[in-house]
């Protein structure tokens, strides 16, 4: 009997060939599943005695209960325990078979039988509910009129990061996560800021008048006082100083004047720095911010993120590593101004007109120009907390995808921070509910994180992603960030990696003037969006929801690694077109033995590794687990891998070499042949041969690592 139930079992419940979503779990001591186990249990204990083997004992010295009772021949007795071995496999295989049934169901009641293991248990595919249904689910979770107490709940006048305000919200958070009965956690950093000086001011004074005191300020900024002429440079851009030196303007020493937009402050300060200047004023020009002529900015100009005196590695109160500066930190002043205090500035000028690209409005500035900067922010060592709750995965649990909002905000931050945090909080009791009541189940896990120091520079992010990255290069295949989300009514704004460009149909731009300052309130973002913070909220949140689900829902991951095709030819195509050019022009600058075959070969090796495993997807069982596993962890190694092996997180933050910066780019391998062409005394032919190689690898080990197993590489390189 034990044979036979062995040789049924196998037959139902035995090794499958391929996964489906079918299978039951399967322990490691290679027994079945719990329901077998049980209905032996019982069918022992209605046939009684010494259990169902014993009267199939050859061995045994005891005759059948049946021959003594009866004294039934041998042969007759063969027929009877045949007839009953028969009777028992058919009601056997009925049982088996409704049981199986009942597991196989939709939707899981309650079973009789309290100790059968629960159906999450599984190691196949989830049963995979409709796309449109899961759709259809989020929609009925949402609602503007939902959002209104939660916008209400989350709102502050002041939770600047590491603040009093900034704990009560983190403990709100955390209070919802489990209420929503998801696994929740919290993540501690002491953390180095600077802010404005507690006592004093920072200041500035243009043609020897009175000083001015702005409430502003530019958190990094190095201190100290420096005296230059002032001037004016647009918004500080690459471009723009080009232009000035191609004009003749003595760029050495002075206090550039610029604007704010179109790139990062901490981009100005670091383009201005190059150029030889002495300190960067920004402000915003009233034709673009219509947020009056006092109002007062805040921002930081660290060129990376996260804590600069942690660089490369988390701050956490146990770490003692020597102290230590992110190469990002500026080295020269940076502060900011107001409108009203610019354009005071700007109407005393003298000097040459602006380039007519820029307006031709303002005068650039002449050695009469005088000003005196100074900086005396402070720095100072705050403890964060960001706050985390999980919904796990139903198959691939230690995959997942993590969707986080900042926190913290430098005043009210309405639509800095209080709305992204309110979407948040919305996913999260709307996924939770749905796996809870509606049979939703994530094939992967969905982590949902609440940052705080956001506005110092994505700190509370940066960290934990330093305190655990060997694990979340590893697991974590995408981050959707849901800060700003909201800021008009006419558009979405939306920025991706370019695999998720299929993913995020169309991106669309709309300023709203007041991030950085004070006048981010519940108000203004109202007066903004027409009252409609609510309604473009919920529009938001099921945007994201959409993306997010859609992530953890699908088979395979819906990242477009073929994407990176066009963008690797386009930077290729214009490496060797400059290389042929400064080769003509220049050639005892660049090294004789010095080719674009293996850069190209690269290149090529990418394209066939992404058309291959395109391929080897669309021929695929997609029921089969192990291969969808294996295919999506190939995908999720694209961006990691284009992350350059050859800097150090210390020195260079953004290290991708497509969309990074830093000498160890493409582009950068573009802008080096350009300063060769011209015989710029900072071009260096040698030094471009270096970077040139460890780019080509770069690009060889991405394509290598798409190609998946080690037979089947490119062997041409």
């Amino acid at each position: 009997m034990d044979q036979a139930r062995s040789t049924i079992s196998k037959i139902f419940n035995g090794e499958p060939h391929s996964y489906t979503r079918f299978n039951l779990t399967q322990n490691m001591e290679g027994d079945n599943s719990q329901v077998e186990m049980n209905l032996s249990s019982n069918m022992e204990e209605e046939v009684g005695g010494n259990g169902v083997g014993d009267h199939l004992n050859h061995n045994s010295t005891r005759k059948p209960y049946a021959a003594q009772k009866l004294g039934r021949k041998p042969k007759n007795l063969c027929f009877m325990a045949a007839a009953t071995f028969l009777i028992f496999i058919i009601g056997y295989l009925i049982g088996y078979l409704v049981h199986r049934k009942k597991d196989f169901a939709p939707t899981c009641e309650t079973s009789v039988d309290s100790y059968i293991e629960p159906f999450d248990q599984e190691t196949g595919p989830a049963p995979l509910m409709d796309w449109d249904d899961v759709k259809n689910l989020l929609a009925k979770k949402l609602s503007a009129a939902k959002f209104e107490p939660v916008l209400r709940e989350f709102s502050s006048v002041n939770h600047r990061a590491g603040s009093p305000g900034d704990d009560f919200l983190a403990n709100k958070v955390m209070k919802k996560f489990k209420e929503y009965a998801m696994n929740s956690w919290s993540d501690e950093h002491f953390i180095k800021v600077q802010d404005p000086p507690a006592t004093g001011y920072n200041r500035f004074s243009f043609k020897n008048g009175r000083d001015e005191r702005p409430q502003g300020f530019l958190s990094y900024s190095p201190n100290g006082t420096v005296t230059g002429t002032v001037l004016y440079a647009f918004y500080g851009q690459e471009s723009d100083f080009g232009l000035l030196r191609n004009k003749g303007v003595n760029l050495t020493d002075r206090v550039v004047l610029v604007r704010v937009g179109r790139i990062s402050c901490a981009e100005k300060v670091a383009n201005a720095a190059k150029m030889g200047a002495s300190a960067v004023l920004m402000y915003p020009d009233p034709a673009y911010y219509s947020i009056g002529d006092s109002t007062a900015l805040f921002g930081h100009v660290h060129m990376g993120s996260g804590d600069p005196y942690t660089p490369g590695f988390p701050s956490f109160n146990h770490t003692q590593f020597p102290p230590v500066q992110s190469s990002g930190l500026p080295k020269i002043l940076a502060q900011t101004i107001t409108a009203g205090m610019a354009n005071t500035i700007l109407n005393k000028l003298g000097g040459q007109i602006e380039p007519e690209s820029w307006g031709g409005r303002y005068q650039l500035g002449d050695q009469s120009d005088v000003i005196t900067v100074e900086v005396n922010n402070v720095l100072i060592e705050k403890k964060i907390n960001n706050v985390f709750g999980v919904i796990k995965g139903s198959v691939d649990a230690d995959r997942y995808v993590v969707i986080g909002a900042q926190r913290d905000a430098w005043g009210a931050g309405f639509a800095a921070s209080t709305v992204g945090t309110s979407i948040l909080m919305e996913l999260a009791r709307s996924i939770s509910d749905m796996v809870k009541n509606d049979g939703f189940k994530p094939r992967r896990s969905i982590v949902f994180a609440s940052w705080s120091a956001g506005e110092y520079g994505s700190v509370g992010a940066t960290e934990w992603l330093e305190g655990y990255l060997s694990s979340l290069s590893m697991k974590a295949f995408s981050y959707i960030n849901l800060d700003r989300v909201v800021t008009g009514q006419k558009e979405f704004k939306v920025a991706a990696s370019p695999l998720m460009y299929r993913l995020i149909e169309s991106t669309l731009n709309e300023e709203y003037p007041f991030f950085g300052t004070l006048l981010d309130t519940k108000e203004n973002l109202n007066s903004a969006v027409g009252n409609q913070v609510a309604q473009l909220a919920e529009i938001a949140t099921r945007f994201a929801g959409h993306i997010v689900l859609r992530l953890v829902h699908d088979h395979l991951l819906r990242m477009d690694f073929m994407k990176y095709n066009n963008i690797i030819r386009s930077h290729v195509s214009q490496i060797n077109s400059k290389i042929n050019t400064v080769k003509k022009m220049q050639p005892q600058l660049l090294p004789k033995v010095l080719t674009m075959q293996w850069l190209m070969s690269a290149s090529g090796s990418y394209s066939r590794a992404s058309r291959k495993l395109m391929e080897d997807i669309k021929n695929s069982d997609l029921d089969d687990v192990e291969m969808c596993r294996i295919y999506n962890d190939r995908i999720m190694t694209v961006e990691r891998n284009f992350l350059s092996p050859y800097v150090s997180p210390r020195d260079s933050p953004f290290r991708h070499i497509l969309l990074g910066s830093g000498p160890h780019t493409l582009k950068a391998l573009s802008n080096h042949l350009d300063a060769l062409r011209t015989n710029h005394p900072e071009a260096d032919g040698d030094l471009f041969h270096n970077q040139f190689a460890l780019a080509t690898w770069t690009v060889q080990g991405c394509a290598n690592s798409l190609a998946g197993d080690i037979w089947s590489l490119d062997n041409q390189i």
